[in-house]
C-alpha cells in the first residue's frame, strides 16, 4: 500500500476535527452497511453494519484496493469492482448483487445500491455503495409489498389505530364497509362513526395496547352512523399490537385492526336458530293441545308455547255479531303468567274506531303498530287508549279465521325490552293464529253462553 493511499485511509478513518467525528457517527449509526471507494478503487469508508455483515473491521478494510484477497474470491472480485466503479460515471443509482466473503470464510450474497461521488470541480471522485444481505432485503421488500397489498387490495378491512385510539390509516375495503372515505376518519374518534358498540371496540383496542394481541378472533356488533341512517353490523376482528423496530425497548405505535363484515352470515344464523326454536315450540304445542279435552284449554296451551321468546302478552277476542268483540282469554296484565280464560264475559269490548284489532278483522290480515319511541308516559297512554297492558309498546293483531269465517282476533304485545314486530314475526303469528282459531271454532261457544261460530 503506497504512502499516499495509507494517508488517505488514515484521514478517512481517523481524520481529526468535529466534522470527521460527526461523519463517523453518522456512518456507524446507519442501519445499512456502507462502504465508499475513491476514484482509484481504494476503500475510504467502512461502517459498523458492514463489519457486522462481513466481519471485517474498518481498520482492516479502509485503504484496500477493491475486494480481492479479502472480501471476495479472486474469480468474483474483478467483476464486482468493475461494476461498482461503473456507477461513478453513470447517472442515478445502480443496483447489483454480489457474492462476498466473510472474514470467517463463509460466503454471503448481498444486494448493493451504488452511486458516483463528485469532487469540488464536478469531476468523478469515487463511488459509495450501500449493501445488505439479500435475504434481509427480500424480507424488507416482502414487508413493504404486504403492507401495500393490505392497504390497497385486501378483502379484509385494515385500520391502523394510534395510541389515542384514533384511526391513522384506513384501507380501501374498510372504508367501503364503514361507508366513509379513506381520509374521513383519520385522526377522529371512533365514536363519531359508531353509534353503539364503540365501548366494546375501544375496550378491545386498549387491551391489545396493554396486554398484546388476543389469541382468537372476536366478533363485535356495532351500529354505524351513515348518510342513509343507522346500520347494524357484525365485524369479525383480529388485533395486533404495533411496536417500533427502531427503539431499544418496544414502543407502542398503536394497533393493527383487521376485520371482516360477517353481518349477513350472523343474521342468517340467528334467523335459522329463531325458526328452529319457534317451530319446535309449535310442534310441542300441538302435541300438548292434542291431549286437552276442552278446546278452549287447547287454545290457551297453544298460546303459552307460542309466547315463549316471542311476546310478553296475548289477548284473545272472539266475534259475536257483525262488529262486536268479546275477551275470552288473556295473560295477566300486572305480572307474567300463562294465558287463561277470562272470568265472566258477555260485555263487548269498547274498542274505538280504527283500533288495530278491528282493522285486522276488516282487512282479514295482520296489523302491526308501535308506540312512539323515547317517551315512557306517552307509551303508557298509547297502550291505555287501546285497552292493552300499560307496558305494551309493540302490537301485532291477527284475525282468527276458521272454515272461511273470522271467529276472533289474536293480539300479541311486546314490552320496550323487545324489538318491534316484523314481517317474519307476522308469518309465524299467522301459523299460531290458524291453530288457535281452529280450537275456538271447535269450542263453539261465545262468551255470553250462546252458540258460537262452531255450534
Amino acid at each position: 500500500m503506497s504512502a499516499s493511499t495509507s494517508e488517505t485511509a488514515r484521514r478517512a478513518a481517523d481524520g481529526p476535527g468535529p466534522g470527521a467525528d460527526l461523519l463517523a457517527a453518522l456512518l456507524d449509526g446507519m442501519d445499512a452497511a456502507l462502504c465508499a471507494l475513491d476514484a482509484g478503487g481504494h476503500v475510504t469508508h467502512w461502517n459498523r453494519e458492514a463489519e457486522r455483515i462481513l466481519g471485517w473491521s474498518a481498520g482492516e478494510a479502509v485503504g484496500r484496493h477493491g475486494f480481492d484477497g479479502w472480501a471476495a474470491r479472486t474469480a468474483d472480485a474483478e467483476q464486482a469492482l468493475a461494476r461498482l466503479m461503473g456507477a461513478m460515471g453513470a447517472p442515478g443509482r445502480q443496483v447489483h448483487e454480489f457474492a462476498l466473503l466473510r472474514k470467517d470464510g463463509g460466503r454471503v450474497l448481498v444486494r448493493t445500491q451504488s452511486a458516483g461521488v463528485r469532487g469540488p470541480d464536478g469531476s468523478p471522485a469515487g463511488v459509495y455503495c450501500a449493501f445488505s444481505e439479500v435475504h434481509a432485503q427480500i424480507d424488507l421488500e416482502r414487508s413493504i409489498a404486504l403492507s401495500e397489498a393490505l392497504f390497497e387490495d385486501a378483502s379484509w378491512g385494515v385500520v391502523l389505530v394510534d395510541v389515542d385510539l384514533r384511526p391513522a390509516v384506513v384501507n380501501a375495503h374498510a372504508a367501503r364497509v364503514m361507508g366513509v372515505g379513506r381520509t374521513a376518519l383519520l385522526g377522529r374518534p371512533l365514536g363519531e362513526l359508531i353509534v353503539q358498540g364503540v365501548e366494546d371496540l375501544e375496550g378491545a383496542l386498549q387491551h391489545v395496547l396493554a396486554e398484546g394481541a388476543p389469541r382468537a378472533l372476536s366478533e363485535v356488533w356495532v351500529t354505524l352512523r351513515t348518510a342513509q341512517g343507522e346500520r347494524r353490523r357484525c365485524w369479525r376482528s383480529g388485533f395486533l399490537r404495533l411496536a417500533s423496530p427502531l427503539a431499544e425497548e418496544p414502543v407502542p405505535l398503536g394497533v393493527g385492526w383487521l376485520f371482516q363484515d360477517v353481518t349477513e352470515e350472523r343474521l342468517a344464523e340467528q334467523e335459522a336458530d329463531r325458526l328452529r326454536f319457534r317451530y319446535s315450540q309449535l310442534h310441542r304445542a300441538g302435541a300438548a293441545a292434542a291431549e286437552c279435552e276442552d278446546p278452549m284449554e287447547a287454545a290457551t296451551v297453544l298460546l303459552d308455547f307460542a309466547l315463549a321468546g316471542f311476546a310478553d302478552h296475548a289477548l284473545v277476542d272472539v266475534t259475536a255479531g257483525s262488529d262486536r268483540l268479546f275477551r275470552v282469554a288473556a295473560t295477566p296484565a300486572g305480572a307474567p303468567g300463562p294465558v287463561a280464560p277470562v272470568a265472566g264475559g258477555g260485555i263487548p269490548l269498547r274498542y274505538a274506531s280504527g283500533h288495530p284489532a278491528l282493522q285486522a278483522v276488516n282487512r282479514l290480515g295482520p296489523v302491526r303498530c308501535s308506540a312512539s319511541a323515547g317517551n315512557a308516559k306517552a307509551a303508557e297512554d298509547w297502550a291505555g287508549e287501546r285497552r292493552w297492558p300499560r307496558d305494551a309498546v309493540h302490537a301485532l293483531c291477527m284475525p282468527l279465521r276458521s272454515r272461511g269465517r273470522t271467529v276472533g282476533v289474536l293480539t300479541l304485545l311486546r314490552a320496550a325490552s323487545r324489538p318491534a314486530f316484523e314481517r317474519p314475526d307476522a308469518v309465524y303469528a299467522e301459523t299460531v293464529a290458524v291453530r288457535v282459531a281452529a280450537s275456538l271454532d271447535l269450542a263453539g261457544k261465545d262468551p255470553a253462553g250462546a252458540p258460537g261460530p262452531g255450534a
